[in-house]
């Protein structure tokens, strides 16, 4: 059974990969606002964006009640994400697109691992954030897959 040290650090775990995510959404949005600001397909990335602080919130407060001190930064993923994007324009780009949705997938795999370890060992409240973070990310990567095949 774990510990509540293991459940913490899998939540902080879980929440280095949100981090990470919003900055590279930020960077992303940043660098192309200019340019595509105005556009249907700019705002998507701005509503994941928007998705990904709201699950990083969750799991902060989740680690935090739980005695645990949350993560502040997003480690190594979140510089590598950063430099694949620095030089893609955002919507005309399939590859930038496409690193998006391979953290999205990243982010979609480690959720589901999460479910399946924390189903015996958690609280219900715990599973239902891991399972609403979950579904964001199924439903980014449905949403990068039409951008990019509009690219």
């Amino acid at each position: 059974m774990a510990s509540t040290n293991d459940i913490v650090g899998d939540l902080n775990e879980l929440l280095r990969d949100e981090l990470a995510a919003i900055e590279t959404y930020r960077h992303a949005i940043e660098r192309n606002r200019k340019s595509h600001g105005q556009d249907a397909r700019f705002q998507k990335l701005t509503d994941m964006l928007h998705d990904h602080e709201e699950a990083a919130a969750r799991l902060r407060d989740l680690v935090q009640r739980m005695g645990g001190t949350a993560v502040n930064g997003a480690g190594t993923w979140g510089t590598w994400a950063n430099t694949v994007l620095g030089a893609a324009s955002l919507l005309g780009d399939k590859a930038a697109l496409r690193a998006l949705r391979e953290g999205e997938e990243s982010g979609v795999k480690d959720y589901r691992a999460a479910l399946q370890e924390a189903t015996a060992v958690t609280t219900p409240e715990i599973l239902d954030v891991c399972a609403w973070n979950l579904s964001r990310e199924e439903e980014h990567v449905r949403q990068l897959d039409r951008l990019i095949a509009f690219a």
